[in-house]
């Protein structure tokens, strides 16, 4: 495991330190509660146990203490108090429930999709696909869906909502929200294969008015590139066998086996957060996929040095 995602990781398990929606928010005073409580067990037997030593020591030719075969109201206070702890616990856990994970919609805002080794995120109602980089209005619960492609993957966002796993076949279901505009990260938390460590994704959340134009500019096609390296670019792209995985809307690619390209050039990261998305790690991501991300569905195709210039100048157009 590398020192970067060494970082990530630690950063991403500190997050649920830093709640930022009503959902993580009531986990995260569940687990306050739930620590006072036992903080306070913990101290009164503790407490007990250390005045039982003191005041009760046995000393040098000490007679055995007096023999007591049962006592009725000790018996049923140590009874119950603990049933009223776990109906308090139980309670507790209750409330944050209804709070964190409410019943589904009867219609999901959004489906996210686990592959080997990304995320796939569609707007039903819209149409949008994205890849990695989710983007969800501020101040409102999106109604997701998840469902998996190969594998049992696991979406955790810990500043927004709790772990939901991403079952083939079998969907799931998760509200998330964030407060404020930002920036979220988020990370598959089950072991999927060779590149779990790097399967992350951001939740990006905008404003009411931003994220409807990001959703309007994600429905426009891709736009025809103007100078001859990218339309060599372009020509490259759909001569190979890049369009039975990828989709570009307004060209002849529609498959949807890897993520969607329309606007490659607008992500902020390669290969589900490995790289920041640059020419310079486009070229290598290009020249040798293993390289960059050992054990990525993306084969070699042995590209070279003037192939690769074309199709990185294409990519860039593709806003």
């Amino acid at each position: 495991m590398d020192q970067d995602h060494i970082r990530l990781s630690v950063a991403a398990v500190l997050q649920v330190f830093d709640p930022q929606s009503p959902q993580a928010r009531a986990m995260f005073r569940l687990g306050l509660e739930s620590s006072v409580i036992f903080a306070i067990i913990f101290a009164m037997v503790a407490g007990a146990v250390v005045y039982a030593l003191m005041r009760y020591r046995w000393h040098e030719g000490e007679p055995d203490p007096r023999q007591v075969a049962g006592n009725t109201t000790i018996e049923i206070v140590w009874t119950a108090i603990p049933c009223a702890i776990v109906v308090a616990l139980f309670a507790l856990t209750a409330r944050t429930m209804s709070v964190s994970d409410p019943p589904a919609a009867p219609a999901p805002d959004l489906l996210v999709i686990g592959h080997q080794w990304w995320w796939e995120a569609r707007y039903p109602k819209s149409g949008v696909v994205a890849a990695n980089e989710i983007h969800i209005p501020v101040g409102r619960a999106m109604s997701i869906e998840f469902d998996s492609a190969d594998v049992l993957h696991e979406f955790w966002v810990p500043r927004l909502a709790r772990k939901i796993a991403a079952v083939p076949g079998h969907p799931n279901h998760i509200w998330i929200e964030a407060d404020a505009p930002g920036t979220y990260l988020g990370v598959c938390s089950e072991f999927c294969g060779t590149e779990h460590a790097w399967m992350h994704f951001l939740i990006i959340a905008e404003t009411p008015a931003k994220f409807a134009e990001w959703e309007s500019s994600q429905l426009l096609p891709a736009s025809k590139p103007a100078g001859l390296e990218a339309r060599k670019g372009l020509a490259l792209f759909e001569q190979t066998s890049c369009v039975s995985c990828h989709a570009v809307n307004g060209t002849v690619a529609g498959a949807r086996v890897g993520p969607d390209l329309t606007h490659f050039a607008s992500r902020r990261e390669l290969g589900a957060g490995i790289v920041e998305n640059t020419p310079d790690n486009l070229r290598r991501w290009l020249k040798d996929p293993q390289q960059v991300k050992p054990g990525a569905k993306m084969p070699d195709f042995k590209f070279s040095g003037e192939q690769i210039g074309q199709l990185v100048a294409y990519f860039e157009t593709l806003k």
